[in-house]
Formats: C-alpha cells, structure tokens, sequence
C-alpha cells in the first residue's frame, strides 16, 4: 500500500497543478525564468562579422540578446555626440576602430571601469593603462595592388610618391574611416615621412573612397592599381579569387586595434562587461583569427595567408600624441585635396 500511494502522489499534483498555473497566469518555471537582457551595440565592423559575434556569444550567454548599430565611425561619432548632446547615449558597448577616440570619450566620462578578466592575457600596449578600453584585433594598413596590372606592388609608404603611381592609388577617406584618420595622424609624426610626403601623396592624385571596404573592391577590379587599405579586406578578396595582393611597407605599418569599452550610461554594466571579455577570449579571438583578423592574444593563431606579427614591422606611436594630433592631420590632409 505505501509503494502504491508513493506513485499515486504525482497523479493527485497533477491537476492541483494545472489549477495553480490557471490561476496564476504562468507557471512556476516561467515565474522562476531570468528575464532576458537587451545588450545594444554601436560598432564599426562590417555586418557579416558582427552578426558572427553576436551569434557566438548570444550562443555562450544565455538570455542577452544584443543589438547592433553598425556605421563607419566617424558616423558614430556623430550619433553619440548627438545623444550625449540630448542627454544619454543609447549604447551599452562601443567597439570601434582607433585608440584616439577611446581616450576622449573615457577623458570626459563617457566611458565605465571595465570589469573584466581576459586583458591579463594580452600585452600591455593593447589595454587601457586606467581601464577604460581593451583593444580586440590587430588591424594594420597596407599597401594593396592589383595583380593583372602590376607584377610587384610598392614596397614602401614612400613608393607611393613615385610618378608611377599618379593617378593609380585609391585610399580611405579619413573623416569616414576611424583607421584612416589614425594612419593620417601616425604617419605625420613619422620622422621619415611627415608633412613633406604627405604633400607628394597628394599631389600624386589618389582617389579618395568612402571606407576600406570600397578601396578594396577598386584595386580588386582594376580600377586602381594600388590601394591604401587595411590588410584583412585584401586578404578576403583574395581568398576568392580576386587578382590582389598585400604588402605590407618596409618603413612601418601603422594598425588600430580596434578597442571596446562599455558606456557609463550603460544600465546593463554587467552584461556589457561579459560582451567585451568574450570578445578577448581564446573563443573570441579564434573567430576574430577566423574572420581574417590578426588577433590580440598569441594563443589564437594567425589568418590563413597571414603573416606572424614578428614579420610585420608594425608601428607604435605614442597613443597620446595621436589622440593630441589626429584632428590636425585629417585637416591638413584634406587641405591639400582642395
């Protein structure tokens, strides 16, 4: 009698407990269930890779769904000014192109601490000293040219000043591309370049194109023989078959490691926190490598066609100098368009 009442208890629950959800109006599970968290982000990737991160780390964090606002940066800009100008910005998480702009927004307290883990394993120079932002990938400028048109490409920055490249070189525009303004501003406190090749640069008639995505697509076609453009869109034109090749100039390639930090506005400081120490996780990084990124943490890998960091003379200026200098460069840049 005892076993046979043990296995009527259940049945008698049963409808006890229908009578209850009826009543309540949700069961107990679904009152029990964390309430899913809204994570928006304003980024700078392009849209295809985005949207694999969002889907990796929806994957690992369960109940966060985030959503994205993807724009060049310099349109970032401008939208947060305007929200900030309004009285809050709408974002949690910023990840966007260059250094420079993660200074001043974490100098006029836009940007929260970060609260993270995954920064103890990356070097020094790609972590905010006072917390603010973490670089995510390692993004250098190279120089690209069209292989139907030229058997070998420029070997250098100072190359590109030569006759033989009058009118043949496309490059980002830099009040559109965060990269482009940082590669401006590093490349006028170069010793060995400077003022001076940036005025042959310009007087050599480069076309000037919206973004890296563009410059990309018009060496790839032809329509310009050599452009300025940052290495992974070269790299995955190639991998498809276009005719272009990357180089990347003896006399220093200038990168952004395109940093990530979380609004002080931010009302989910948690899950913001947790978006940006996916992104420099072994798992992050691995699909950075698989999105042709050179990653930020050695236990990653490189791309495929890629070289290893040692081989790539990549440039280190002083990030505050930059940040100081940027708006001077772009300016005197565009002054010598006119």
């Amino acid at each position: 009698m005892k076993n046979r009442l043990t296995m009527l208890a259940p049945l008698v629950l049963i409808p006890l407990l229908g009578l209850t959800a009826c009543a309540g109006g949700e069961t107990a599970g679904a009152a029990d269930a964390p309430a899913e968290k809204t994570l928006t982000v304003y980024t700078s990737e392009p849209q295809a890779k985005i949207d694999q991160i969002v889907e990796a780390f929806e994957k690992a964090n369960a109940g966060v769904n985030v959503e994205v606002f993807r724009a060049a940066t310099g349109e970032l800009k401008t939208r947060i000014a305007a929200e900030k100008e309004s009285g809050k910005i709408s974002a949690d998480v910023i990840l966007a192109a260059d250094v420079p702009t993660f200074e001043a927004y974490a100098a006029d307290g836009s940007l929260a601490k970060l609260d993270i883990e995954n920064d103890t394993a990356l070097d020094a120079k790609f972590v905010d000293a006072d917390g603010y932002w973490v670089g995510t990938r390692i993004i250098p400028t190279i120089i690209a040219y069209n292989t139907g048109a030229l058997s070998e490409g420029p070997a250098s920055w100072d190359s590109l000043t030569e006759e033989s490249y009058k009118g043949k070189i496309a490059m980002p525009n830099p009040d559109v591309s965060g990269a482009a303004a940082f590669n401006t501003a590093v490349w006028l406190q170069e010793a060995a370049l400077g003022k001076g090749w940036m005025e042959k640069l310009v007087a050599n008639e480069p076309t000037v194109l919206e973004s890296n995505g563009p410059v990309g697509q018009a060496v790839a076609a032809g329509s310009s023989e050599v452009g300025i453009v940052v290495d992974y869109v070269a790299r995955e034109l190639a991998a498809k078959g276009s005719p272009i090749a990357v180089g990347y100039p003896s006399d220093g390639v200038p990168y952004v490691s395109q940093p990530a930090g979380v609004f002080a506005d931010s009302q989910n400081q948690e899950a913001g926190n947790d978006f940006v120490d996916f992104l420099i996780s072994k798992e992050g990084q691995e699909l950075a490598v698989e999105q042709s990124y050179l990653p930020v943490r050695e236990d990653a890998g490189v791309p495929e066609g890629a070289p290893a960091l040692s081989e790539i003379n990549l440039l280190d200026p002083d990030q505050e100098e930059i940040a100081a200098g940027q708006k001077e460069a772009v300016d005197f840049f565009n002054s010598l368009l006119k």
